[in-house]
């Protein structure tokens, strides 16, 4: 959850950002005013205008804190391609030139983006066999046998009877939650959903109910009240009702408390949608989600989907549930039934790294990978909080965001990192209400611990140079203390013996 905003800080936000629009509406207005536009529309309406114009317009005078494009892999450190402007950022002109970066922007959590020596080979073998697309859809000629592989390795590795898979993470969710809702539902969404769960759920045509971020108390409130109400005007009892959560929240770091909410809908009967988009591979013991993390059987979650984008390496999504669920998506999904299927080597690469996660490549390097990120994770977010920053999130978790919050502040962020060769990743409104401007940092397990402290050190410098220590230093022992670090990494070690016997025998 977001900390107390300190007041100074919050009346400078406001205040600057009434200035900045202020500036911008009189500035619209003379121009509107003292010059014709020669651009002739000839009758049509302005294709865009109004507050959306306005809003882009305005991000346009740091449109170069955006879109930074790389040319090489987005691994732990990537080259950024420079650009110029000579027009405030109108338009910004690639050069030659790139900046070897530290990369703290992209989600590559298991660092499977990059050349990998198990993973590699068998993507240029399947692309030699089955080339780069299949060019149809999957109920026509779009389903090869490495999709079969593809789907029957993800319902093995989330815990699910089967599995359907998707070439768009965005699409899974904002075309499947139509398809298991519609008219006469409810859904029940966190406030802090991802779009294309709110963009879904608008699509369904069911009624649309909003539970406080994370508060199982407030969403049983939600649940009982709708319950005893019924549906709209006819008070009709719901068809079905669907509650919607995220295993991670991608803007906030923060784990889903997930016990309680499958307790609270057990007792209502209502379904327990999972996006696991950022929690798959990113967390548990083995990378299996949340529901290892937190000890949740997978039985309770009646639909589980993810993305391949982040952990894997990857693109698409999936969804894992029953038999009769995946049979049932197959014949009324759009995604599926008029969507290209998922490119056969993007399919391959998941597969191979769901087998380096599982131990079956013949080495430990998986479990390796998935401790290695976990250790990362819990000394960065660690660092950050003992120099003053404001972080939100939980331990364990691969997602930071360090608040910002003054928007004026943020391209002086992203601006003063990238001359020091760090790149990130910065967000304002309308992507998150006003006050909440922030940086997003995205750690991976291939960031070595050299990494992490000049990225620390940079972002400390940085921090102190724009004023976003807003919060005093902790003292030097934190939850993860250093004499614990030891012992963390013998336990480490021991299990990744254990693995490594276990494999040989």
């Amino acid at each position: 959850m977001v900390s107390n905003i300190p007041y100074i800080t919050a009346l400078t936000t406001y205040f600057s950002c009434a200035i900045l629009f202020a500036f911008g509406k009189l500035r619209d207005t003379i121009t509107k005013i003292w010059c014709h536009s020669t651009n002739d529309l000839q009758g049509y309406a302005p294709i865009s205008e109004g507050h959306e114009d306005f809003i882009m317009r305005l991000y346009l005078r740091i449109e170069d804190c955006f879109e930074r494009p790389i040319c090489s892999a987005p691994d732990a450190w990537f080259d950024v391609v420079k650009r110029v402007t000579n027009d405030n950022n109108k338009i910004l002109k690639r050069t030659e030139n790139v900046s070897r970066c530290l990369n703290l922007g992209s989600y590559n959590y298991l660092g499977f983006a990059a050349s990998d020596e198990y993973c590699s080979p068998r993507i240029i073998e399947c692309l030699k066999t089955f080339s780069a697309s299949t060019c149809s859809t999957r109920v026509n000629g779009g389903t090869t046998t490495v999709h079969t592989e593809l789907e029957e390795h993800v319902a093995k590795f989330v815990g699910k009877p089967a599995a359907i898979v998707f070439g768009m993470g965005y699409a899974t969710n904002s075309a499947v939650l139509p398809v298991l809702i519609g008219e006469g539902g409810l859904i029940i969404s966190d406030s802090l959903n991802h779009g294309s769960i709110v963009n879904g759920a608008r699509g369904s045509g069911a009624t649309i109910r909003v539970f406080q971020h994370n508060t199982p108390s407030h969403l049983e409130r939600v649940l009982r009240e709708n319950i005893a109400e019924g549906q709209p005007r006819t008070h009709r009892r719901w068809t079905k009702i669907i509650v919607v959560v995220e295993g991670i929240y991608s803007m906030e770091g923060e784990l889903c408390k997930l016990s309680e909410i499958i307790a609270i809908c057990k007792k209502y009967k209502a379904y327990v949608y999972l996006d696991e988009a950022h929690s798959i591979g990113a967390v548990g013991k083995t990378g299996k989600g949340v529901c290892e993390l937190l000890g949740v059987d997978t039985a309770d979650v009646d639909v589980m989907m993810g993305t391949f984008t982040k952990s894997f390496g990857s693109c698409g999504g999936y969804i894992a549930g029953s038999e009769e669920l995946i049979e049932y998506l197959k014949y009324t999904c759009p995604a599926h039934l008029y969507a290209i299927s998922i490119s056969p080597p993007a399919a391959q690469q998941i597969i191979s790294a769901i087998k380096v996660l599982l131990g079956e490549d013949g080495s430990n390097r998986g479990a390796h990978k998935i401790a290695r990120l976990r250790e990362n994770s819990n000394f960065f977010r660690s660092e950050l909080q003992k120099m003053g920053f404001d972080v939100l999130g939980d331990y364990d978790s691969p997602v930071m965001p360090i608040m910002l919050y003054n928007i004026a502040k943020l391209p002086a962020f992203s601006r003063e990192c990238l001359k020091q060769n760090v790149a990130v990743v910065v967000v304002a409104f309308p992507a998150t209400p006003l006050l909440l401007a922030r940086a997003r940092i995205c750690i991976s397990a291939a960031h070595s611990r050299e990494d992490l402290i000049k990225a620390l050190e940079v972002i400390s410098k940085v921090g102190d140079l724009v004023g976003i220590k807003y919060l005093p230093g902790k003292p030097k022992k934190q939850p993860l203390p250093e004499e614990n670090s030891t012992k963390l990494n013998c336990r480490i070690s021991k299990s990744l013996c254990k693995h490594s016997q276990n494999n040989g025998s």
